[in-house]
């Protein structure tokens, strides 16, 4: 079974004319289908994928351009070639000019130029077909960017809401924080003093004033930094009770911190239990 890239129609009422085009284009490679009239060709195109419809203009009840017309409106795709003689070219101008026909060549052809033409309008087939392909390619494309955009806008914003809700929680977190009657210290894993709220900043620690960003070395003593360490280490709660810092006697409960941030830190909570 061969393998056609192209498939031509040619249309006559002449017999002759059909067999001179079957002899010349049997070598080219092409699919080959003939008819005798317009309407015949007409229902060859119903049955089969034309590329190249090649007919003569005089025809009896339907003629080379009416038959084209037909063909156009029902197979646009379809490159159109008439064949006529000197004295028709006039009446074929206004078919060529409503695009109904692609282009003329006269008779009697010129094998070789016949066959050069017929190569070339297939060549234009293909190139307009790519060149459809190509547009639909990029309309369907913008299609997908268009809703890969609208699904990014829908997860921007959502991400957004969620980013506003986490930004409230946190500032009404600190409000509550700083708003706590005791002191509340949290250190980081590698001893650094990274919280404190407004009860802790007010009292003094190894008789001055607490600050984030400083060494809890520096503020308190090593059996408090000895219960960090194993609060760390083990992952639970360490408690001082009556335990005298420089301004009072206070219960200290230091309690490692969970979920992601487990083994990062912990929070120091001291309760004043008299001066």
């Amino acid at each position: 079974m061969n393998d056609y890239n192209h498939t031509i129609l040619c249309v006559d009422d002449e017999e002759n004319i059909l067999s001179s085009l079957k002899r010349l284009l049997r070598k080219e490679g092409y699919r080959l289908l003939t008819a005798p009239s317009g309407a015949e060709g007409l229902k060859l195109l119903e049955e089969n994928s034309v590329h190249l419809v090649i007919s003569d203009q005089r025809m009896p009840r339907m003629d080379g351009t009416q038959f084209l017309a037909k063909v156009k409106e029902g197979y646009p795709d379809a490159i159109r070639i008439i064949l006529t003689g000197y004295t028709d070219v006039d009446s074929i101008t206004e078919s060529i000019n409503k695009g109904h026909v692609y282009k003329f060549l006269l008779k009697p052809w010129n094998d070789q130029s016949l066959k050069l033409e017929i190569k070339q309008a297939l060549e234009q087939y293909d190139l307009i077909q790519t060149n459809k392909t190509l547009h639909e390619k990029v309309l369907e494309q913008n299609e997908e960017l268009k809703t890969m955009n609208e699904n990014l806008e829908a997860l921007v914003s959502e991400r957004t809401k969620q980013l506003e809700i986490q930004n409230r929680t946190l500032e009404f977190s600190r409000a509550i924080l700083q708003d706590l009657p005791l002191p509340i210290i949290g250190v980081s894993s590698d001893g650094m003093i990274a919280v404190i709220n407004q009860e802790a900043q007010a009292q003094p620690f190894n008789g001055h004033a607490i600050e984030v960003g400083g060494e809890f070395a520096e503020y308190f003593p090593t059996d408090v930094q000895q219960n960090v360490a194993v609060a760390l280490e083990t992952n639970k709660t360490q408690s001082l009770e009556e335990y005298r810092l420089s301004d009072g006697v206070y219960n200290i409960d230091v309690s490692p911190l969970s979920g992601r941030f487990c083994g990062r830190g912990v929070i120091m909570t001291l309760r004043l239990l008299h001066k």
